[in-house]
């Protein structure tokens, strides 16, 4: 696939987005946008940024190993980008239901912070760690991302906050696309 198809896929899926609430009076578009928002205005990477822009894609594709919908849109996300981007962008993807479930182990009083939405799923998702998968986390490559990424996704959920569209994204994200695969 083309990286331009590829972009085009993006930006479909992206569309899915904007016909989905979030639970939280914005939909999972304007959520993503303001997440990526939110990480570029923190000075991440542009690899981190296209993370948070992806965090959720996870909701609207299936891969091979049946992951799909919204309690297993980390491993589909983290599985679907992975084939397209740099490992910057998709295990931050693949981590960011680990790093509530961390945050929600270790931090004291971030339970009581987190949306009814993110309480709700969170149920289904496995609840906080344990000691031993909190020090398991820990020792993952991208777990300093996966953390960043979960704060911008906690704060990334203001109704009524003016967006840019997703194509503002496409050079961005253009730029960290693996190599074009034949087909």
């Amino acid at each position: 696939m083309s990286n331009e198809r590829t972009l085009d896929e993006i930006e479909t899926l992206l569309a899915r987005a904007a016909e989905v609430s979030y639970g939280e009076n914005v939909s999972m578009l304007e959520h993503s946008i303001q997440t990526a928002l939110l990480a570029r205005g923190a000075g991440a990477s542009d690899a981190l940024v296209a993370a948070a822009l992806l965090h959720d894609i996870g909701t609207f594709v299936s891969t091979a190993d049946g992951c799909y919908g919204e309690y297993a849109h980390d491993r589909s996300g983290g599985a679907w980008l992975a084939q397209r981007f740099p490992p910057a962008v998709s295990e931050p993807v693949r981590l960011h239901v680990a790093a509530k479930r961390y945050l929600c182990a270790t931090r004291p009083g971030y339970l009581e912070l987190l949306s009814s939405a993110s309480t709700h799923t969170l149920a289904h998702q496995g609840g906080p760690m344990d000691d031993g998968a909190a020090r398991a986390f820990e020792r993952e490559a991208f777990f300093n991302d996966a953390l960043a990424l979960r704060e911008w996704d906690d704060q990334g959920k203001t109704p009524g906050m003016d967006v840019p569209a997703t194509a503002s994204f496409r050079s961005l994200l253009g730029s960290l696309l693996l190599r074009a695969q034949a087909g």
